[in-house]
């Protein structure tokens, strides 16, 4: 039996345009002699639709679609059948009033044959505000080559039941564990899975796991693309009833794979993952551009400092745009090193950005005059750092406007975490791109972009590729937002090396301040800093969406209160 993996990326919403993707799959392996297409988890609509689900008229439109759809696949393949994903809505009142399900197209109609059993609800998963769980797993028989084959369809969280490799899941009852006693010749798993850090590797640890529960190969499709925060990466394979590898589709590329059950070979392909630092690379250059061509902007602006992290987002918002689509914004002070001038503006040349230089002495001088006729004196200290800051976001946000660029923010998540930006400064924009990345972490991604190990991935997206492109001078320099004479980021806070870790344990691993103390971190620093993250937390509500690559971002899975104690 042949089937065809289809890992797509979806428009949430755009239930046509999803229908007209999966149809010209169709076309495409129209003389491949395929049995099967298989495509993600809620395919129609695109993962996660959110709210869109609360629209009643959303359900008749998706019928529709689904029965025009049906027939001109069978006109084009009549043997051909589809796997779709639906919203599917239930026969009572009840609510939720939804099942996550798939529908299988065949013979010009369509029909539900599976619903997803294990809802997430941790982290930004939310599935029960949306859908009922199913009570039973689900085998479709399917007629090919004189057998009668019988294939067991899982939806995503429906396969991660290993306590042992996850360290902890969803309560219910076990999918594969009531697939054990059916005999099936086939596992197929429909997936929208995000991007996450090394999560691919476990992916595949926990589908061999159930491949080798059930004695049967089994097939893992997952989701590619930007929606919002979420970055999928696709990164679908088949296993063979040892749970080894037997194909791979690439990360976080829209692809097709033919692949024959039939073919299984005894041992598994190499695994060629890529790096971490690559994987992240690549996570932020599609997060980005499936932001901007799904919210319709095709140009981006960037404040340009010369430090590390508008440095990096400049090249990520090359890579995912184009260099001739970025506009970079240098917006010197009185305290602007001339270091930071000229570094600005050779990593622009480097990557051929437009650049503009906008100095904001005078308004600066403009806001002293004004606000010494209110108080008497002019601004000084943190008022007078917030401002700077505030001019250069109003101009970007400005020239945003003028323009239709979308805005990418620079802040990384370290100075979310601490608090360490400023509301209606450097905080604005559409999108924040390196938001889930720690300072230190923004260092190891730079310094990785200008190693040679970056050579193929920079060749990739069209950057240059026989030199540095961060360069040594923004890689070694003491990270400082300049907002005052001989300002540095240590002189407010800890060095980053010693931050970070405290950080990632207060965030990622929600360790208490003593556990962290018993740890061995500087009791002073760990309750500082655990006030600081707090104070932080109105202006964390008012940030801007940010790519989430970690366990835990900050974002719709931080749901901390602002008033607690």
């Amino acid at each position: 039996m042949k089937l065809a993996l289809a890992q797509l990326n979806p428009v949430i919403g755009d239930l046509e345009g999803n229908a007209q993707k999966i149809l010209e799959v169709c076309e495409n392996i129209q003389n491949r002699e395929v049995d099967l297409v298989l495509t993600p988890e809620l395919s129609l609509i695109g993962y996660p639709p959110k709210d869109l689900l609360f629209n009643p008229l959303l359900f008749e439109y998706e019928k529709k679609i689904l029965t025009k759809l049906s027939k001109a696949i069978h006109k084009t393949n009549p043997n051909l059948s589809v796997l779709i994903g639906i919203a599917e809505p239930t026969k009572d009142n009840q609510i939720p009033r939804l099942y996550n399900s798939i529908v299988i197209l065949e013979k010009s109609k369509w029909r539900v044959i599976a619903r997803k059993q294990l809802l997430p609800t941790y982290d930004i998963f939310d599935e029960k505000r949306y859908f009922r769980s199913s009570e039973k797993s689900s085998v479709l028989e399917l007629f090919n080559q004189r057998k009668i084959w019988k294939i067991g369809i899982t939806i995503c969280e429906d396969i991660w039941v290993e306590d042992d490799l996850q360290g902890r899941r969803i309560s219910g009852t076990d999918p594969i564990k009531s697939l054990e006693k059916q005999n099936i010749d086939l596992l197929i798993n429909l997936s929208a899975s995000p991007f996450i850090q090394s999560k691919n590797i476990l992916r595949q640890k926990i589908a061999a796991k159930a491949a080798i529960r059930l004695s049967c190969p089994l097939i893992y499709l997952n989701q590619v693309g930007g929606n919002d925060e979420l970055i999928f990466d696709g990164s679908s394979f088949a296993l063979n009833k040892e749970g080894e590898l037997q194909e791979e589709l690439p990360a976080f590329t829209e692809s097709v794979k033919i692949w024959n059950v039939n073919s299984l070979r005894i041992n598994s392909l190499p695994n060629k993952s890529p790096s971490s630092q690559e994987m992240i690379f690549r996570a932020l250059v599609l997060g980005v551009k499936d932001y901007a061509s799904k919210c319709n902007f095709k140009s981006a602006i960037i404040g340009l400092s010369g430090g590390i992290d508008s440095a990096l987002v400049l090249t990520i918002a090359v890579a995912a745009l184009g260099a001739s689509n970025v506009q970079a914004i240098l917006m010197p002070s009185p305290w602007s090193s001339l270091g930071s001038k000229k570094d600005a503006d050779k990593l622009a040349n480097k990557l051929k950005a437009t650049t503009q230089v906008m100095p904001i002495s005078d308004l600066m001088n403009c806001f002293n005059e004004t606000l010494k006729d209110t108080s008497g004196r002019i601004p000084t200290g943190i008022t007078a750092e917030n401002i700077q800051s505030r001019i250069r976001g109003t101009i970007l946000m400005a020239l945003a406007n003028q323009k239709n660029h979308i805005l990418l923010s620079t802040g990384n998540k370290s100075e979310l975490a601490v608090g360490y930006c400023t509301l209606y400064g450097d905080m604005n924009g559409a999108l924040s791109v390196i938001g889930d990345l720690y300072k230190t972490s923004v260092f190891e991604l730079c310094n990785w972009i200008d190693s040679e190990s970056s050579s193929q991935c920079r060749e990739d997206f069209f950057l240059p590729n026989k030199e540095e492109i961060i360069g040594i001078d923004i890689r070694n320099k003491p990270p400082s937002a300049e907002l005052r004479p001989e300002q540095l980021d240590s002189d407010s806070l800890p060095d980053y090396s010693v931050l970070d870790p405290i950080l990632k344990g207060f965030i990622e691993d929600h360790a208490p301040i003593e556990v962290l103390i018993e740890k061995g971190f500087d009791p002073k620093i760990v309750k500082r800093i655990a006030n600081l993250i707090k104070k932080a937390e109105f202006k964390r509500h008012q940030a801007p969406p940010l790519l989430k690559i970690s366990n835990q971002a900050f974002g719709s899975g931080w749901k901390k209160p602002i008033a607690s104690k």
